[in-house]
């Protein structure tokens, strides 16, 4: 295998959804006024990589379902290719889905759902380890790195160049450091 590199290169994937849940979870903050671009930077940065691409994706709501949310996705993500963020959209899927009241009574409300954008991060992270496009990759919150199951026992999950004899790291950001060098 080939020794580590100096200055690792990075490609930083964002589930924009998953992220804006995360950060108003944390935060308490109502709206998506993040820049995934900025924080992929910061990120990379703070460990000595170098970030070169940087991917986000997210559901968007039909307009006839919810046109502020449908305006302000598509206006974001414009933005961001303005940037050079790689960007990838789906229309949200809507179901019925019952929930209970706190006064224990049942209604049930339409709700809308992301279809297919874990999968289409997993196949770009696939192509791009494939491509030899990077050496770590950046996962936000709500992202799983693929062969994970449920909680990370680490920063670093297993995605792989099998092909190219190299290895790949998947980083997730907002975990801590590992205790020891992940190259070995």
């Amino acid at each position: 295998m080939p020794p580590e590199p100096a200055v690792k290169r990075t490609v930083a994937f964002f589930d924009g959804q998953a992220l804006f849940h995360a950060v108003k979870k944390a935060f308490g903050y109502p709206y998506p006024n993040y820049d995934p671009k900025a924080l992929a930077e910061c990120i990379a940065g703070a460990r000595g990589w170098r970030l070169t691409e940087t991917f986000f994706y997210t559901g968007i709501p039909d307009p006839a379902d919810n046109r502020f949310w449908s305006h302000f996705w598509t206006a974001k993500l414009a933005v961001l290719g303005t940037r050079g963020v790689q960007t990838y959209s789906r229309s949200l899927r809507y179901r019925n889905q019952t929930i209970r009241l706190p006064d224990g009574s049942a209604t049930t409300i339409l709700v809308g759902q992301e279809k297919g954008i874990d999968i289409r991060i997993a196949l770009d992270v696939v192509r791009l380890a494939r491509e030899n496009r990077y050496d770590v990759t950046d996962f936000q919150p709500g992202s799983r790195p693929l062969g994970s199951r449920g909680r990370s026992q680490g920063n670093f999950h297993g995605a792989r160049k099998m092909d190219q004899d190299r290895l790949c790291l998947s980083f997730q950001s907002y975990r801590r450091e590992p205790t020891r060098n992940q190259w070995n």
